[in-house]
């Protein structure tokens, strides 16, 4: 399969497709203040928070969601394996988009600048539906019974009182930017290469899906309303086609006019020309020449 735009793997990138780098340095630096401010701005609304989780946790019930408690209970048979899970959730998520980032900026132009729209307009609308329903993930709501890996197991990248906490909003897990970014990570790579194994990527997103479910950061919704988002994006901002590379022509043109395929019509023949008899001599000129012998 082919995609629109797409490159092949071999073929050399084209820089003048390529945006400035202290510029783009500056505006990813200024996306992440600006996402992590308007975080913390999300923060203090804990009642609304816990009764939005209590909202959530019914809706999937009546909609017949597979429990996350299945996926945690799949983790909690091995600690290692719980412990893996917390890691690749504290430490996976920001490197592996920002290398994602990099690779395309040098290797992919086009495509860079394509995933960067998409990942700021994503961002952008999780941020916005942070204010506007926050939500208490389900390691926090009672009803859920779910174990709080991250605090038990470690590591964790959240305080111990969701409240107070000053370094991240405990109370922002719709929707779940870490799956969304996962997704984005995958899809961009595989539309940007030609491998064969570049379906591979998507055991990125399934391994994230897993992992936040499991260790109860966020539920199935979570994910479905962060898809929901990532497609609109991906309507909206489509990725455009390369740009045709046209030859050099030297101006003024000197291309040639085309050589015509009609065969010539022959040439008509000359009429005859009209006969013309010999001479005739007197015959004194014979008697004449005879003599001088």
């Amino acid at each position: 399969m082919r995609y629109a735009g797409s490159e092949p793997a071999g073929r050399e990138p084209d820089s003048t497709a390529r945006p400035p780098l202290l510029r783009e340095l500056l505006l990813v630096v200024g996306l992440f203040v600006i996402y992590k401010l308007g975080r913390q701005a999300a923060n203090g609304h804990v009642e609304e928070a816990y009764r939005n989780a209590g909202n959530v946790w019914d809706l999937e019930r009546s909609l017949h969601l597979p429990g996350e408690g299945a996926v945690q209970n799949l983790l909690l048979h091995d600690e290692t394996l719980t412990h893996l899970a917390n890691t690749y959730y504290a430490t996976v998520h920001f490197p592996a988009t920002l290398l994602f980032l990099v690779w395309l900026y040098w290797r992919r132009p086009r495509h860079y600048v394509w995933s960067r729209r998409i990942l700021a307009a994503l961002t952008g609308a999780a941020l916005a539906l942070h204010l506007l329903f926050p939500l208490a993930p389900p390691r926090l709501l009672a009803a859920a019974g779910l174990v709080d890996t991250g605090q038990v197991y470690g590591p964790t990248v959240y305080g111990a009182t969701p409240a107070t906490d000053s370094m991240a909003n405990q109370f922002a897990a719709m929707p779940s930017l870490h799956f969304g970014w996962a997704v984005m990570v995958a899809g961009g790579l595989i539309v940007a290469t030609r491998s064969r194994w570049r379906w591979l990527w998507l055991l990125h997103p399934l391994v994230t899906l897993l992992v936040i479910v499991g260790t109860a950061n966020h539920y199935w919704l979570d994910s479905i309303v962060v898809s929901a988002l990532l497609a609109v994006a991906f309507a909206a901002l489509p990725l455009r086609r390369a740009e045709p590379v046209r030859a050099h022509v030297p101006w003024p043109s000197t291309v040639s006019a085309p050589t015509s395929t009609v065969l010539p019509h022959p040439a008509d023949p000359a009429p005859p020309t009209a006969y013309t008899p010999p001479r005739a001599h007197p015959a004194s000129s014979y008697a004449s020449s005879g003599a001088r012998r």
